[in-house]
């Protein structure tokens, strides 16, 4: 998949803004693609603030589905080109199911230099089992979480692991209230990483998640070093997380059907 033909937006930032200790910020750019005869393009231009702890991040082990938490959290607000998505009720009632997300081409995923396979999927319905937080799983509820995808992904060097999740919530009110819950700094909780065949202990050490809204889904691609290594930049885990991400393409699928 070319990354002029991706739907998936493009982020940019400058390296030197994480890691010192009093500027902890990050400027991204939103980019988003219409595909095949329906063309829809957005730019959205938003500043956030990432969440960075440099003494490391959480020390539970996804196999054990405690409470695994990304050390650097950088959300992206929702994007104006998806308002026809933002009430599952309002065209978009059809349920996901898990050959729409990981299609055959988001079973092994690019960008520069990462390339990732997909080790393990799962489509859940009962969204509070997979997560951990009484507020997040409250919230949920509150707001009609349906549906709860993930995905484990490995590069093909095995020096990278990532998770994807999507989240399809009732309406865009909700998906902007789980994605303050999950932000660290709540401790409201968090999505309980998939465990896969050698790709246990997921969270554990030095990791980025990348939360976005698409009308009533959340989607967030979460990365990190495999055995959790601090990394060099953060250009490396926003490059990686962009391989992650273009398991969202079925939201652009989603988008072209509610315009019909």
């Amino acid at each position: 998949m070319s990354d002029t033909g991706s739907p998936v937006r493009a982020r940019k930032t400058d390296e030197d803004d994480f890691w010192p200790d009093d500027r902890p910020g990050l400027s991204r750019r939103s980019k988003m693609i219409g595909i095949g005869v329906a063309v829809v393009v957005v730019v959205a231009a938003v500043v956030v603030v990432a969440v960075v702890s440099l003494t490391g991040g959480s020390t539970t082990a996804a196999s054990g589905g405690g409470s695994a938490l990304p050390t650097v959290y950088v959300p992206t607000a929702a994007n104006e080109g998806t308002k026809k998505l933002n009430q599952r009720t309002g065209g978009d009632q059809r349920p996901l199911n898990e050959g729409e997300v990981f299609t055959d081409q988001a079973k092994s995923v690019s960008h520069g230099n990462y390339t990732f396979a997909l080790a393990r999927s799962e489509l859940s319905t009962n969204c509070g089992a997979s997560v951990w937080g009484q507020r997040l799983k409250a919230d949920l509820q509150k707001y009609g979480c349906s549906q709860l995808v993930r995905g484990a992904y490995q590069t093909s060097d095995q020096r990278y692991v990532g998770q994807f999740i999507a989240l399809n919530m009732d309406r865009i009110e909700g998906s902007e209230q789980i994605v303050r819950d999950l932000d660290p700094q709540v401790s409201a909780g968090f999505v309980v990483p998939l465990a896969a065949n050698g790709l246990t202990n997921f969270g554990v050490g030095f990791s980025a998640a990348y939360p976005e809204i698409y009308g009533h889904y959340v989607v967030i691609s979460w990365v990190q070093r495999k055995g959790g290594a601090r990394p060099d930049t953060m250009n490396e885990l926003l490059d990686a997380s962009l391989a992650i991400e273009r398991a969202a393409d079925f939201v652009w699928g989603r988008l072209v059907l509610a315009d019909n």
